[in-house]
């Protein structure tokens, strides 16, 4: 183990970023910014082509989707993620990321690299299988129940 990664845990701020529905697929999105990062104009472009371009044909590949997901747009210290995430089959969530360091002109081999998420994501996402639980995993599922869940504030007052 690498003793000088370690870092020490500092909650983040999360903000709820809207909703977008792009192909079909209605995703909610959420800002996730490390200490001095924000969530600027060119990212929101870029997590939306992200979305167009290399999601949309992942969730047709799959199959069986379920028309809802999350999005998490994350300037962190070393650099940006953007991370997609949609239901299928009722239960499953899948992923596509993004991440690019800053320093770096092009993107990290995501396919390569085993990452699922760091560990202010990972708070996201558990938030959101809260979520799809309750409103959707039910005998009368609620797909705006789903999407109207607001879970920044809840997060954002995470503290160690």
């Amino acid at each position: 183990m690498n003793s000088e990664t370690i870092e020490i845990y500092h909650p983040r701020g999360v903000s709820n970023l809207g909703q977008w529905d792009i192909g079909g697929l209605k995703l909610k999105v959420y800002g996730l910014v490390a200490d001095n990062k924000k969530v600027d104009g060119p990212m929101v472009t870029l997590a939306q082509s992200f979305v167009r371009q290399e999601v949309l044909p992942r969730v047709v590949d799959e199959g069986d989707d379920n028309g809802m997901g999350f999005v998490i747009i994350h300037p962190g210290e070393l650099g940006v993620s953007i991370s997609v995430h949609w239901w299928i089959q009722g239960s499953v969530l899948c992923q596509h990321i993004y991440r690019k360091l800053y320093s770096a002109a092009e993107p990290m081999d995501t396919v390569k690299r085993p990452v699922v998420a760091c560990v202010w994501e990972l708070a996201l996402i558990n938030a959101e299988q809260e979520a799809w639980r309750k409103t959707m995993m039910k005998s009368e599922p609620s797909p705006s129940g789903y999407m109207d869940a607001q879970l920044a504030s809840k997060l954002h007052r995470d503290r160690p």
